[in-house]
C-alpha cells in the first residue's frame, strides 16, 4: 500500500545487548528506579562475575539476567499498590533500602509507606489487611520471580538466564523469597544479581562506601560471603564506580558471546515485552496482542504490505510501554480521575516514545507508537496532531485502540458489546477516526471475528473511550 508512512526495512541485525539495554529503562521506570538502574547493576554484576573467574557462558547468561532482572516487575504492581493502598513504584523504590529480615525494620517501612496521607485508623486498616493476607511478601515476590523467568524465556534466553531471575531475592541464610532457598542451592548468577542490584541502589544514593558497609552488614545473611570478598577487591576502584555515570555495557559482554537480533528475535521482544506491559494492570490482560491483532487485521483489508504489517504489529504490542510509569493507584482505580491523574495518564504516549526511541529495531516505530491518541481533528493527545500529520498506521492504531477499549471490562464500567461499541465510534467518524479504517474495522468484524478471537472480550480495560475523557465525567 503506497503512501501509508511506515517504515519498510530491509533484512538485519541488531546487536542483542543494545536493544536489551535500553529496553531495560522501561524495566527502570517500572519498578520506581532513575533509568540506567538496570544497567548499572549489569556493569556491577558482571565485574564481580571478573573477579570470580565464571567463565564466558556463564557470563553471557549473567549480563542478560541482569539486564531483565526486573522483567517480571509489572506483575505484582497492581496487588503491590491495593494491598498498601500506595503508590506501587514509590513503594519498590523505598523497600530496596530495608532490611526485610529484620522486623522492626520491615515494620517501619509498613508504617510509612502503607496509605500516605491516611488517618491513624486508615493506617491500622491497612497493616491488619497486610497481616491477615499471611504469606504476603512471599506472595508477591512469587508473582514477580516467576513471570520475570517466563519473559526472559519468552525472549529466547537460557534456564540459566531464566532461573537466574526467578532466585534473585533469594538469601544466603535462606530467608530469601520467594521459595526460600539456601547457600549453593541459588545459582550463582541469582546470588550475583541480589548483591548487584542492592550495591547499585545503595551506591547511588550514598555512594561506594555505604554500598560496602551494607553488603559486609549482610554477608552470609542476604549475600554469599565470597562475593562481598569478591567486592573486597572492586571497592577502592574509583575509576569503576565513576564509569556508572555513563554505562556502557560494551566494556562487560563477553566478546566471544556476542549476539544478535534477527527479525524473528524482534518479534519475540515485542512479544514478551507485550506481556510486561499488559501484566501491570488486571485490567489490561492481552490488551496489547489484542490491539495488535485488530490492527493488523485491518490494515491486511486495506492492503498494507508484509514489512507495514509487522512494522504495525510491533508498534501496537509496544504502544502502551509507556504505561509502565503510570502508578497503579491510577491504572486501576475505580473512580473518577483527578485534574492532576488525568493529565499523568496523558504523558504515556510520551513515555513511550522516550522509551522507544532508544531503542535499536523498535526506534523508527517510535513516532507511530505514541500516536495512538492523536486524533484527525487536533482533539487528541499528545501533541494534537491534526489530519495532515496523521499517517495511515496512526489511523489504524487508533481506530484498533479504542476498539480494544470499549470491548472491555473496566475497573469502573463492564465491558461494551461489539454493535453498542461500533456505534460509540460511529460518531467520531470521520471527523475524529478515519472512514475508510473504520469500514475495514467493520468489513473485518463481520467476516473473521467471530474465528479469530476479536470478539468483545473481559478482562481488558483502557482509560479512554472515542472522545478520550470518559475517566472524568
Amino acid at each position: 500500500m503506497g503512501n501509508t508512512g511506515a517504515v519498510v526495512a530491509g533484512p538485519r541485525e541488531i546487536a542483542l545487548s543494545e536493544l536489551i539495554g535500553a529496553l531495560s529503562y522501561a524495566l527502570d521506570v517500572a519498578e520506581g528506579e532513575p533509568p540506567g538502574h538496570a544497567e548499572r547493576s549489569c556493569l556491577i554484576g558482571m565485574r564481580l562475575a571478573g573477579e570470580l573467574g565464571l567463565g564466558a557462558p556463564a557470563r553471557s547468561d549473567l549480563f542478560y539476567a541482569l539486564l531483565l532482572k526486573d522483567a517480571g516487575c509489572s506483575a505484582n504492581s497492581a496487588r503491590m499498590a491495593a494491598l498498601f493502598g500506595a503508590d506501587d513504584q514509590e513503594a519498590k523504590r523505598t523497600s530496596k533500602l530495608v532490611d526485610w529480615a529484620r522486623p522492626f525494620s520491615a515494620f517501619r517501612w509498613s508504617l510509612r509507606t502503607v496509605a500516605p496521607g491516611g488517618s491513624l485508623s486508615a493506617h491500622v486498616q491497612r497493616l491488619r489487611a497486610i497481616r491477615d493476607e499471611g504469606e504476603v511478601t512471599r506472595s508477591l515476590m512469587l508473582a514477580r520471580c516467576d513471570r520475570g523467568a517466563e519473559v526472559a524465556r519468552m525472549l529466547g534466553f537460557s534456564d540459566a538466564t531464566a532461573e537466574a531471575i526467578r532466585a534473585l531475592d533469594e538469601h544466603w541464610d535462606g530467608r530469601g523469597q520467594p521459595r526460600g532457598l539456601r547457600g549453593e542451592e541459588i545459582p550463582i548468577a541469582a546470588r550475583i544479581l541480589c548483591v548487584a542490584q542492592t550495591l547499585e541502589v545503595f551506591h547511588r544514593l550514598r555512594g561506594v562506601d555505604a554500598a560496602y558497609r551494607v553488603a559486609v552488614k549482610r554477608s552470609g545473611r542476604w549475600f554469599d560471603p565470597a562475593l562481598v570478598d569478591a567486592l573486597g577487591a572492586v571497592v577502592g576502584d574509583a575509576g569503576f564506580w565513576a564509569s556508572l555515570a555513563e554505562p556502557d555495557l560494551s566494556t562487560v559482554e563477553p566478546p566471544d558471546r556476542v549476539m544478535s537480533a534477527d527479525e524473528s528475535r524482534l518479534d519475540l521482544i515485542a512479544d514478551g515485552f507485550a506481556v510486561v506491559i499488559d501484566a501491570k494492570s488486571p485490567w489490561t490482560h492481552r490488551h496489547s496482542h489484542r490491539a495488535s491483532e485488530i490492527a493488523t487485521g485491518i490494515a491486511a483489508l486495506l492492503g498494507f504490505e508484509a514489512t507495514e504489517l509487522r512494522d504495525l504489529g510491533r508498534a501496537t504490542r509496544l504502544h502502551d510501554i509507556g504505561k509502565l510509569a503510570l502508578s497503579n493507584r491510577i491504572l486501576d482505580s475505580p473512580g473518577r480521575l483527578t485534574d492532576a491523574e488525568y493529565a499523568k495518564v496523558k504523558e504515556h504516549p510520551v513515555v513511550t516514545e522516550r522509551i522507544l526511541e532508544r531503542v535499536p529495531g523498535f526506534r523508527e516505530l517510535s513516532p507511530l507508537a505514541s500516536a495512538h491518541h492523536e486524533r484527525l481533528d487536533g482533539s487528541g493527545y499528545p501533541r494534537g496532531l491534526t489530519a495532515a500529520e496523521l499517517t495511515m498506521p496512526m489511523r489504524v492504531l487508533a481506530v484498533a485502540d479504542v476498539y480494544e477499549a470499549l470491548t472491555a471490562e473496566r475497573p469502573y464500567r463492564p465491558p461494551y458489546a461489539g454493535e453498542h461499541a461500533l456505534e460509540i465510534m460511529r460518531s467520531d467518524v470521520p471527523g475524529r477516526l478515519d472512514g475508510d479504517v473504520f469500514a475495514a474495522l467493520e468489513q473485518l468484524l463481520e467476516t473473521r471475528g467471530g474465528s479469530t478471537g476479536l470478539a468483545p472480550s473481559l478482562g481488558q480495560p483502557q482509560r479512554h473511550t472515542a472522545t478520550g475523557s470518559d475517566r472524568k465525567s
